[in-house]
């Protein structure tokens, strides 16, 4: 903990990891809030659906998108634009008396608008701190992110259930505001420019390490969403158990990150980090008892934070700087494909079994993100005692003496 007080000492990291751990908490209260009202304006758990499905598809659309227009436009303008209008579409979803095409083409909107904080942040990073201390900031961006998923779905349950579906979007358009407004401000936001690009879009993508982060990462959040079904559908009646197997799981994930973010990621880290997620979620089939979940659903989540820092490091260090936000962008379409396929597969399983169905699915995503680090391990990079910052886009030139 010594080292994480250190790296919280280095100017703007503290203001960084709190601007955009604030600018994200909609991202943990936003599909609930629309789900609840949309089912209470229409009567339609399907309909309700259909909008998340939407919201969804911008979201996957974009992340690549405005990712790479930080480089073209510059981080605020960006980050501004896109905040106005996701506040906007919010507000609309909110207020408007809206028909099901209307409330998809709002939640398309406000999914296509999301400010891309998250591949920002991680691109301005590697500018606060030296080479020794990204690998541990990002282990560190990977477990305070629990607080989030910890927080969010409970504080917008309470809001949407017992004051109103409509103050609860309005409490996600005001922390959106809020939030947004104060990353954006943010002096690091404004010292950092990333360079134009220039590759195709899509390029970045191809490259080993890159497409091997968008794959595990997809499978990686495809096992949390189908944790997430599992867990729901363990306990269908409303019980307060469910929200405490997942945020057990979250705690498990925020403790993961902060116990092993100091150390070193050679080729094997990710193969070592997904053993014990995998091993976690194999052992939630034998019981459905709420303290054997809670206890195996820790196990599980140590290895979350861990892996995800694996996936942030490996990446950042294998582009030029002018590349991370669409590498950032990418890696981030394919978790939200992720968690969308594995909360399918998983509900799909529920409906032909039981609750375990989810839990193998969780399982099996996991055993196939496993399965590809160690088929593919030599495509990662060693950074152990190497900077784990991306490669500047100019290179030295060498001079020829006169």
């Amino acid at each position: 903990m010594a080292g994480y007080r250190d790296l919280l000492r280095t100017p703007g990291v503290a203001r960084m990891i709190a601007a955009q751990l604030t600018a994200r908490f909609p991202n943990g209260m936003s599909s609930l809030a629309i789900l609840l009202h949309v089912e209470q304006q229409t009567g339609s758990y399907g309909a309700a659906g259909l909008v998340l499905a939407a919201t969804s598809i911008g979201q996957a659309v974009a992340g690549p998108l405005t990712s790479r227009w930080m480089g073209a436009w510059g981080m605020r303008r960006v980050l501004t634009l896109t905040l106005a209008v996701c506040t906007v579409a919010i507000l609309g979803l909110a207020l408007l008396p809206l028909s099901l095409p209307g409330y998809m083409i709002a939640g398309c909107l406000a999914g296509l608008s999301t400010p891309p904080i998250q591949a920002a942040v991680r691109t301005i990073y590697p500018k606060l701190v030296n080479s020794s201390q990204l690998t541990p900031l990002f282990s560190l961006d990977a477990s305070l992110q629990e607080i989030i998923w910890i927080l969010a779905p409970v504080l917008i349950t309470f809001v949407s259930t017992q004051i109103g579906t409509v103050q609860g979007l309005l409490l996600v358009a005001v922390i959106l505001v809020a939030g947004g407004a104060w990353f954006i401000l943010s002096p690091e936001v404004g010292r950092v420019r990333i360079p134009r690009s220039r590759n195709a879009l899509g390029t970045v993508v191809l490259k080993p390490p890159v497409m091997l982060a968008t794959v595990i990462g997809f499978l990686l959040i495809g096992a949390c969403a189908a944790v997430e079904v599992g867990v729901v559908a363990t306990f269908e009646h409303g019980s307060l158990a469910a929200g405490i197997v997942l945020a057990v799981f979250s705690v498990g994930s925020l403790a993961g990150g902060l116990a092993f973010g100091h150390i070193p990621i050679g080729p094997w880290a990710m193969a070592r980090r997904l053993v014990i997620v995998t091993v976690g979620l194999a052992l939630t089939m034998i019981s459905l008892n709420e303290f054997w979940l809670g206890g195996t659903l820790i196990v599980a989540g140590i290895g979350i934070a861990p892996a995800l820092a694996v996936l942030f490091a490996i990446t950042s260090a294998s582009v030029k700087f002018s590349e991370t936000a669409e590498a950032f962008g990418w890696a981030g379409t394919g978790q939200l494909i992720g968690a969308a396929a594995g909360s399918a597969v998983a509900g799909f399983l529920v409906d032909l079994s039981d609750p375990r169905g989810a839990y193998l699915a969780a399982t099996l995503f996991a055993a196939a993100g496993l399965v590809v680090s160690v088929v593919f391990v030599r495509a990662f990079p060693d950074l152990r005692g190497r900077d784990a910052s991306p490669r500047p886009d100019t290179e030295p030139l060498a001079v020829t003496p006169s």
